[in-house]
């Protein structure tokens, strides 16, 4: 009986989960400005659904909500973005801080950005070639969105921390 409980638990929780991430990259395709940010918060969604469901839970959450986003929003930046990165992120981050060596773990999860990075700017240089066209110096924008995605990652890890002591009480 207690297993059956969790499991609707579990059903319920991922199935609010997953509306809500629909929801946040949905309006993350529509809203003129602050796209990233909204999709910043739909990927506190993944170690969210960690620490209040279980792990198989979580990835079906995640690949949900990304056919859905898909099929809702159609092939857009933010839906590509949030599917290869931003829902990504919270399975990637969960598997790679169970190293527990804070140096490799920082240049796993900087190989994991570059690596979504490039292929993030590849596929948008396919659907939308000549739009791109960056003004700064290309090394200042690396360095750049390295120490943005350092930033994300802190204040990642500050949230899941905040949800963790508040689920413990």
């Amino acid at each position: 009986m207690d297993n059956n409980l969790n499991k609707s638990k579990y059903m319920a929780t991922g199935g609010l989960l997953t509306g809500v991430g629909i929801i946040l990259v949905y309006l993350s395709g529509i809203v003129p400005v602050n796209k990233m940010y909204i999709l910043a918060v739909a990927s506190f969604i993944i170690p969210l659904s960690i620490l209040t469901t279980n792990l198989k839970n979580t990835i079906s959450l995640y690949i949900s909500t990304s056919i859905l986003s898909l099929l809702i929003c159609g092939i857009k930046f933010t839906v590509i973005a949030y599917i290869l990165f931003f829902g990504l992120y919270g399975l990637v981050k969960f598997y790679i801080e169970r190293i527990r060596k804070l140096f490799i773990e920082i240049i796993l999860k900087l190989a994991f950005f570059n690596i979504c990075t490039i292929t993030l700017l590849y596929i948008y240089k396919l659907f939308f070639p000549g739009l791109f066209n960056i003004k700064y110096n290309i090394y200042l924008v690396i360095i750049g969105l390295q120490i943005v995605f350092l930033i994300y990652d802190y204040l990642l890890t500050l949230i899941i921390n905040f949800i963790n002591r508040k689920l413990n009480k």
